[in-house]
């Protein structure tokens, strides 16, 4: 075992990708590929993704604003598609391997940029009663790839457990290099998702136990 901690994100991890959905909608309306990924990529502080994640927008303020950078690169876009394109159903295999990991009592925590705080009902909810932290960029004021939200992910899952949490003891599964990069910087072992199969069996590596299918 070379982690002892694990801190998942969720949309793309545990969830099934937004990207997919976005590229639906741009082909369905006849917008360039990429484009949605480009606009929240652009000035990705102080955009209107990064201020809704923030919690420094509403929905009707994300909208306006997102569209009307959608407009100055040339293109209309439907900020309420955009939106609808965040809501990914479970990865049963994802979930499984937080059973497993919950069951071997490794600490959990999630870290995950959102535009509100999850629901804490239904399959999500029970869930999110496996980790021992939670952290939410909407609830936060603060968003990945910003160092800080990484920082409270520790702290958190320190408090939770009850012993001190570094990031040379964890794990960080996310789907966006961007996200992953400032996690390496704080000693993080980190697993980009692109397939999830890949990605349970690095983490199994890491973890010293299988959990990418075999019991």
């Amino acid at each position: 075992m070379t982690v002892s901690a694990v801190v998942f994100d969720l949309g793309g991890v545990l969830t099934g990708s937004p990207l997919t959905a976005f590229t639906a909608y741009e082909q369905e309306a006849g917008l360039p590929a990429g484009l949605i990924v480009r606009l929240n990529s652009t000035d990705p502080d102080t955009n209107a993704w990064a201020r809704f994640e923030r919690n420094e927008l509403d929905v009707a303020g994300f909208s306006a604003a997102f569209e009307a950078e959608a407009l100055a690169a040339g293109h209309r876009v439907e900020a309420a598609r955009v939106l609808a394109a965040l809501r990914g159903e479970l990865r049963p295999a994802m979930v499984e391997a937080v059973r497993r990991l919950r069951e071997a009592g490794l600490p959990l925590a999630l870290l995950s940029n959102n535009v509100a705080p999850m629901e804490r009902a239904g399959p999500l909810g029970d869930l999110l009663g496996l980790f021992d932290a939670i952290v939410e960029s909407s609830v936060e004021g603060v968003r990945k790839p910003e160092p800080e939200i990484y920082r409270r992910a520790l702290s958190r899952l320190s408090e939770a457990v009850g012993r001190p949490i570094e990031g040379s003891d964890c794990a960080y599964l996310d789907d966006l290099g961007i996200n992953l990069k400032p996690a390496r910087a704080l000693g993080f072992s980190t697993v980009k998702v692109v397939d999830p199969a890949v990605a349970l069996a690095e983490l199994s590596e890491l973890v010293g136990f299988r959990l990418d299918g075999a019991a």
